[in-house]
């Protein structure tokens, strides 16, 4: 069972917290020797695979790590240009990580509000006044479930289908930002949530309710 990420939208549908909180699974790792036998374009300020497949390692794929080193657009952490620094024999063998291009801040924040917007669309649709919106949106992969306050904070988990408990956790989380958030007289209403404390134990709520496969007793 797995938890992917934490959302926290405020009532106008800005993105205030959010929390990656596993890998993908289509991520692959694999060392190279020169020269690479794949072909790396830049595009949308990322690395990627334009030709080429191997090894679960497909077009489209970003370059996310070298040498266990995070990359960020078209650098590595440490300031290293990626099609330059793979251009260089002497720089081999080297172990890269590929994987589905991650969401930038800015992607985030766009999808938050969208879904904020799909949020009241889905209110208005219901033939019942009084609807308490969209709960949840099912796919193959991963299910996203949504918990709106009665101040209109969207509490939002990306979890694997299988998983369970989800409700019960998305009050939990509430009761997290209601004690570490809230509570903070330094915290402003509606504003972006940076709270070592909040930060630490959601990291430990997600981790209990994925080694239980649910959490408390409902699902």
């Amino acid at each position: 069972m797995a938890i992917f990420s934490v959302y926290v939208v405020n009532k106008a549908g800005g993105l205030i917290y959010q929390l990656d909180n596993q890998s993908p699974r289509s991520e692959t790792e694999k060392t190279f020797s020169f020269p690479l036998d794949l072909v790396l374009k830049v595009h949308d300020e990322r690395v990627i695979v334009s030709f080429g497949q191997r090894d679960g390692i497909k077009v489209g794929y970003a370059v996310l790590s070298i040498n266990g080193i995070d990359v960020n657009g078209r650098y590595t952490a440490d300031g290293k240009e990626i099609l330059e620094y793979l251009g260089n024999p002497s720089n081999y063998p080297l172990s890269i990580r590929f994987g589905r291009p991650r969401l930038t801040s800015n992607e985030k924040l766009m999808l938050a509000s969208m879904f904020h917007s799909l949020f009241a669309i889905g209110s208005q649709l219901s033939p019942e006044p009084g609807s308490s919106g969209i709960e949840m949106l099912e796919t193959d992969t991963f299910k996203l479930h949504c918990y709106q306050t009665l101040t209109g904070i969207k509490f939002m988990v990306l979890s694997d289908p299988r998983q369970a408990g989800i409700d019960t956790l998305l009050r939990k989380i509430y009761e997290l930002y209601s004690d570490y958030a809230l509570k903070n007289p330094f915290y402003s209403l509606e504003m972006p949530i940076r709270s070592e404390l909040f930060d630490q134990n959601l990291r430990s709520t997600l981790e209990v309710a994925e080694k239980a496969g649910t959490f408390g007793p409902s699902s």
